[in-house]
C-alpha cells in the first residue's frame, strides 16, 4: 500500500492542498463547504499522513475534520518548515509552493501525528488558553497601576482589575467542572496534584497541554516539551549543551512550579542542591529539575500512582 503525504497551506480565507506521490494540488475555501470538499478529496488515499503549519488556529477546525476521518495529522513549527524550504533551495513562497513544501516535508521528515482531541478535551484546552488570556491582561493592568498617580485612571484600573479577577474565577471553576466530569481526568489531575510543587492550576494545565502524557517515555516526554538538552559539537569543539524547541508554552508554565518543588519537594529539592553542589548554574539545575519532574509526573499518570519518594 502505496502512503500519501498531504501538505496543507491554511490561509484565513482559503487552503492549498498538495499530494505526493501523485503530485495533485487544489484550493479549498477556509470554510466548512471547503473543508468538507477536501475531506472527500482525501477519502480516496488509503494511508495518508497531514502535515500543516500552525496558524493560529485557522488550522483547528481543517485538522480536527481530518484527524476525525482518521487521517494521521501533524501541525507543524512554521519556522522548521521555512528552513527546509529554504535547504531545499526553495526561496519563493506563495500559497501553492507552501503547500508543495509541506508535502515534500511530510515525506521526507514524516513528523509524529498528533493524538486526536475529542471534544471535551479541546474545551478544556480553550478554557485553559482563556485563562492564560485572562492572567496576561491582568499583569498588564497591574503593572500599569504601579505608575497611576490620576486618581480617575487609578479608579479605572481597579475597576478593570476587578473585572479580570471575577473573570478568571469563572474560568477555573468551570475548568475545574470539566475534569471532575471526566473520570480519566480528575484520576491523573488528582495524581499529579500529589506532587509537592504542583498545585491544582498546574496539574488541569498538564493534563489539557499534553495529552500524551502517560504515554511516552522520559526521553520523548522531555523532547516534547523541550527540557532534553541536545549538543552544540563540532570537530574538537565540545559546546554548551542546550535545552529548547517543544511545548515552550507548557515549558514556561512549569518553571514557576519547578522552583517551588526545588525548595518544598524532598526528592526535587536533593536533586537541586546536588547539582548546585557540582557547580551548574541555578537556571541549569532548574532546567535539569524541570526534566526530573516532568519525567516523574509522566511515570505517575502512566501508573496512575500519586507521589511517592521513592522517585528518587
Amino acid at each position: 500500500m502505496e502512503k500519501t503525504y498531504v501538505g496543507i497551506d491554511v490561509s484565513k480565507a482559503t487552503f492549498d492542498v498538495y499530494c505526493l506521490p501523485e503530485e495533485s494540488w487544489q484550493s479549498f475555501p477556509n470554510t466548512p463547504d471547503g473543508i468538507s470538499a477536501c475531506r472527500e478529496k482525501l477519502s480516496g488515499f488509503q494511508e495518508t499522513l497531514v502535515v500543516l503549519e500552525s496558524t493560529g488556529g485557522y488550522e483547528r477546525k481543517l485538522a480536527e475534520t481530518l484527524e476525525q476521518a482518521g487521517h494521521a495529522v501533524a501541525v507543524v513549527n512554521p519556522r522548521r518548515t521555512r528552513r527546509f524550504a529554504q535547504a531545499c533551495g526553495l526561496l519563493a513562497k506563495t500559497d501553492k509552493i507552501d503547500a508543495r513544501v509541506l508535502g515534500h516535508y511530510a515525506a521526507t521528515l514524516q513528523p509524529p501525528a498528533r493524538g486526536v482531541l475529542d471534544a471535551h478535551r479541546q474545551q478544556l484546552k480553550s478554557l485553559t488558553a482563556r485563562r492564560q488570556q485572562l492572567v496576561t491582561m491582568h499583569t498588564a493592568e497591574a503593572n500599569r497601576m504601579e505608575h497611576a498617580s490620576d486618581p480617575y485612571i487609578a479608579s479605572s484600573l481597579k475597576s478593570v482589575l476587578a473585572f479580570l479577577e471575577e473573570e478568571q474565577g469563572k474560568i477555573e471553576r468551570e475548568i475545574a467542572q470539566h475534569i471532575n466530569n471526566t473520570p480519566e481526568f480528575k484520576q491523573a489531575k488528582e495524581n499529579l496534584d500529589s506532587a509537592p510543587g504542583v498545585g491544582g492550576t498546574t496539574a488541569s494545565m498538564m493534563v489539557v497541554e499534553i495529552p500524551e502524557l502517560g504515554t511516552l517515555n522520559r526521553r520523548q516526554i522531555a523532547s516534547l516539551i523541550g527540557t532534553a538538552p541536545f549538543n552544540q559539537d563540532s570537530g574538537k569543539f565540545r559546546g554548551k549543551r542546550m535545552t529548547g524547541g517543544g511545548r515552550g508554552h507548557v515549558r514556561t508554565k512549569l518553571y514557576m512550579p519547578t522552583v517551588v518543588a526545588t525548595k518544598h519537594n524532598p526528592v526535587i529539592r536533593e536533586f537541586y542542591q546536588r547539582l548546585l553542589a557540582k557547580g551548574k548554574s541555578k537556571m541549569v539545575a532548574i532546567i535539569a529539575c524541570m526534566r526530573k519532574l516532568l519525567t516523574i509526573l509522566n511515570q505517575m499518570v502512566k501508573d496512575n500512582t500519586r507521589w511517592g519518594e521513592n522517585f528518587a
